[in-house]
């Protein structure tokens, strides 16, 4: 097979690749720049290549191939196939603000949130349907976590906190 040879890099190309592979924070695409200074620069064939960085003689020369057809854009990942994210950037605001605000503050039936409340309330209001473990990561990644809630008992009544005290004192004695 004939080797893929790459011109030679002007110095503006160079000094792009060099500050590609000493500044990335994505390995893949700094193993890539690093495949395309050892062709230009050390003129090594895709199979020496392949040993330095670990890849195979075929990938080392698709690399080579779409730097030389696209240049250093060509060496970023394609899109990849999938269903898209649900979760919006809208969608993770509304679900700050939701989990906190207490749930009877928003006519809901009830006091505390669960991950699956929330997930079903969240539905609700964007249309957007995810699961509760989902939520909890979003709020992870918010800095909040939802734990076990403590019941307490209260009461509307403006005297309960005396009542309260009194009867804790006479169980007491």
């Amino acid at each position: 097979m004939k080797p893929i040879q790459l011109p030679p890099l002007s110095t503006e190309q160079s000094h792009e690749l060099n500050e590609l592979y000493r500044k990335t924070r994505d390995p893949r695409l700094r193993t890539r720049a690093q495949i395309i200074l050892l062709a230009a620069e050390k003129q090594l064939v895709a199979q020496e290549i392949g040993e330095v960085v670990r890849l195979s003689d075929q990938a080392v020369r698709k690399w080579l191939k779409r730097y030389r057809a696209e240049g250093v854009e060509g060496l970023k990942d394609m899109p990849r196939a999938g269903t898209p994210r649900k979760v919006t950037e809208s969608y993770r605001e509304q679900l700050e603000a939701a989990v906190r605000r207490r749930p009877r503050s928003l006519d809901l039936p009830f006091s505390m949130w669960t991950l699956q409340r929330l997930a079903d309330y969240m539905a609700e209001e964007t249309g957007i349907r995810v699961e509760a473990e989902t939520v909890r990561l979003h709020l992870k990644k918010l800095g909040i976590v939802l734990s076990r809630p403590q019941h307490k008992v209260s009461s509307p009544d403006p005297d309960y906190l005396v009542k309260k005290r009194r009867s804790r004192s006479s169980e007491i004695t």
